[in-house]
């Protein structure tokens, strides 16, 4: 719980210290700028919001490792939800609108994860999982999304350690396998997901693991 507090908050600060010119530039999402990637960071948070607030009943059906579906094609931008937020993303005109929305979305959202119950069992995509597992399993999508914030941006600061060997960790559980230990955290993710191809060198110390690559989450 507290590791989702802190890379969500690294992350909205990212956001929040962005000036407003790198938000037209691209993001680490295909077919998505900084701007949209940051628009669909309010959805994510008023998911977070929504399943916090949805008990369940039944036995978990899945935990922070099962909660993700591995697609074997990688996101083209084309999804008509992907289309809809990038139109949503340029109704908001001005930085300064998406910030302001995130802020205070965000916040609200990581207010009711530091006040959630671990063991509570709440409900998503017909699924249930306790609250820990699925703030567990929101550590992951952070840091992947504040990798892709900054993929373009130089001086834009890079996601907690802890976030990085956490995410690592749950990706490596996913793909059944490890990546190598020359492999630093943040390349095991970008490598891991497709977000970025590995050199020769990479591809021969993955070994069998190359071919399950990447890892498309969703």
């Amino acid at each position: 719980m507290d590791l989702f507090s802190r890379s969500w908050t690294a992350l909205r600060t990212a956001v929040a210290e962005l000036p407003d010119e790198d938000f037209a530039r691209p993001s680490g999402c295909a077919g998505w700028l900084v701007r949209d990637l940051v628009c669909h960071l309010i959805i994510d948070a008023q998911d977070v919001l929504i399943t916090l607030v949805t008990p369940a009943e039944t036995e978990p059906t899945r935990d922070a490792v099962t909660y993700w579906d591995v697609a074997e094609t990688p996101p083209t931008g084309d999804d008509p939800l992907d289309a809809l937020t990038v139109r949503l993303a340029a109704a908001y005109e001005e930085p300064w609108l998406l910030k302001f929305h995130l802020d205070d979305i965000g916040s609200a959202a990581g207010r009711a994860a530091g006040l959630a119950d671990p063991a509570l069992r709440v409900g998503t995509r017909d699924e249930v999982l306790t609250a820990g597992d699925y703030l567990c399993a929101y550590v992951l999508e952070w840091t992947l999304h504040h990798l892709d914030l900054i993929a373009h941006l130089a001086d834009a600061a890079e996601p907690p350690a802890e976030g990085l060997a956490r995410s690592r960790e749950l990706l490596e559980k996913i793909a059944g396998a490890a990546f190598p230990p020359s492999f630093s955290d943040k390349d095991a993710l970008l490598i891991g997901t497709g977000r970025r191809a590995p050199a020769e060198a990479e591809k021969a110390e993955l070994g069998e693991l190359a071919a399950k690559l990447p890892l498309v989450l969703g």
